[in-house]
């Protein structure tokens, strides 16, 4: 009678008055690393719906796991309006960890309980019960500190490829709850001389195993944020080759144009010899032409694209020009501060590729249709917005490529955005970058 008691004592305990202060926990640090800010009231709502699960599901069992990982998910995509992907993620992360600290406190608890002294086991155990959970919240509380601080900065992009981690973090939790079926029951255990060693052993084992289930956990988290650290390097490494061949246009156009200016700046004093001798002899008509001649020059030397930033009228004229030569009507109504926040190869990536892509699908148009590019921008407050328009055979053929994923990672450097519209036989792309 006096075990039964014993245990309904320790399952109240457990479920219930640990349950009030536990679950508050899990569910603070799943909003908190899905970077949300909830109202106290949604903590005590979720409190009571995880301790009434528990009252039904063992939260130890995989049923009780299922169902709080599925309170957490629905918490986390519709309380806190995350990704579904993510809050499953991280639900299943929250839990997985809970459950290996409760397992690590109770075997070291479970390993002392032989060596206290005999006055001891003639108490109700709650003492043992207190320091037991204390231990599973300090430590649960440390490991949830440790991954929000070190492996929580994800974009939204990496947490899509984050969701992979996802089968060895259940693979690590089916096995810790095999392994701890194992477990002796360790209020029989108490007090029995010849089963000491036995029992001692079945719990070192168990505190091996889920030690190792908690290392295997963080060294999954340590090297997927290494393969996220080297995927950044390698799409750096990409634009900052982009960054070279942009600025190696730039510079050859430079070079051109100097050498244009340098010799017109040379020859100036003679065409103006010229025409001052035209006038003096009357020649108003040959004058007039000789001054047009002289105008086409100056109009070639200067940028055929005016956008008030030297690099991007360079790279926006060749590009137009390109479009142009090509029988594409071009129009350019981008006006650009300079300087500004945004770096002018930034900016030069967005529009290359842009034009680019609006280049390459009038070029697959048939002959006979319309083919047209604008391109347009402005500042607004602390926002710069570009778009692109171009003229497009059909929504079926469009696939994004390299260079409109170039546009967005830049989008997405600046707390920015990339989107993508098409109108009947236009196809639009707006990007809104954030200026520092």
């Amino acid at each position: 009678m006096g075990v039964d008691r014993m245990n309904v004592c320790y399952d109240f305990f457990v479920i219930d008055i640990m349950g009030v202060i536990e679950m508050p926990l899990l569910f603070y640090f799943l909003v908190k690393i899905l970077k949300k800010k909830l109202l106290p009231p949604f903590y005590f709502l979720f409190t009571v719906c995880a301790v009434i699960i528990s009252d039904f599901l063992p939260i130890g069992t995989i049923m009780g796991f299922m169902a709080l990982v599925f309170l957490l998910t629905v918490c986390g995509a519709f309380v806190c309006h995350a990704d579904v992907k993510s809050s499953l993620l991280y639900a299943a992360l929250t839990m997985e960890i809970a459950l290996l600290c409760n397992d690590i406190a109770r075997s070291l608890t479970s390993l002392a309980a032989p060596f206290l002294p005999a006055a001891f086991h003639d108490m109700t155990g709650i003492a043992f019960m207190l320091v037991s959970q204390a231990a599973a919240l300090l430590l649960t509380g440390i490991c949830y500190y440790v991954v929000y601080r070190y492996f929580a900065d994800y974009s939204t992009a990496e947490m899509q490829q984050m969701f992979l981690v996802f089968i060895p973090i259940l693979m690590i939790f089916i096995m810790s709850r095999y392994v701890n079926t194992m477990e002796f029951d360790f209020w029989y255990a108490l007090g029995k001389d010849e089963e000491t060693f036995e029992y001692l052993f079945s719990h070192w084992q168990l505190l091996a195993m889920n030690l190792l289930g908690l290392a295997s956990l963080f060294c999954i988290l340590f090297f997927f944020k290494k393969l996220q650290q080297n995927f950044r390097l390698g799409t750096e490494l990409s634009l900052l080759e982009q960054e070279e061949h942009s600025l190696n246009q730039y510079v050859e156009e430079a070079k051109a144009r100097y050498d244009r200016t340098k010799s017109f700046r040379h020859d100036i004093r003679n065409h103006i010899a010229v025409i001052k001798d035209l006038l003096r002899s009357g020649k108003l008509e040959e004058a007039v032409s000789y001054t047009e001649d002289l105008d086409d020059m100056a109009e070639k030397m200067s940028f055929p694209v005016s956008t008030n930033n030297p690099v991007v009228d360079i790279l926006a004229g060749n590009k137009l020009g390109i479009a142009k030569s090509m029988g594409i009507d071009v129009d350019c109504s981008l006006l650009l501060p300079y300087p500004c926040g945004l770096r002018d190869i930034d900016i030069c990536i967005v529009l290359s590729n842009a034009l680019d892509n609006a280049i390459q699908a009038c070029k697959s148009l048939d002959a006979g249709i319309e083919k047209q590019i604008h391109v347009s921008g402005r500042v607004q407050g602390d926002f710069l917005m570009i778009e692109t328009r171009n003229s497009f055979c059909g929504k079926g053929v469009f696939k994004k490529g390299t260079g409109l994923s170039n546009v967005k990672k830049v989008a997405e450097k600046y707390n920015g955005a990339m989107s993508i519209e098409i109108r009947e036989n236009v196809f639009i792309l707006h990007v809104l970058l954030v200026i520092p």
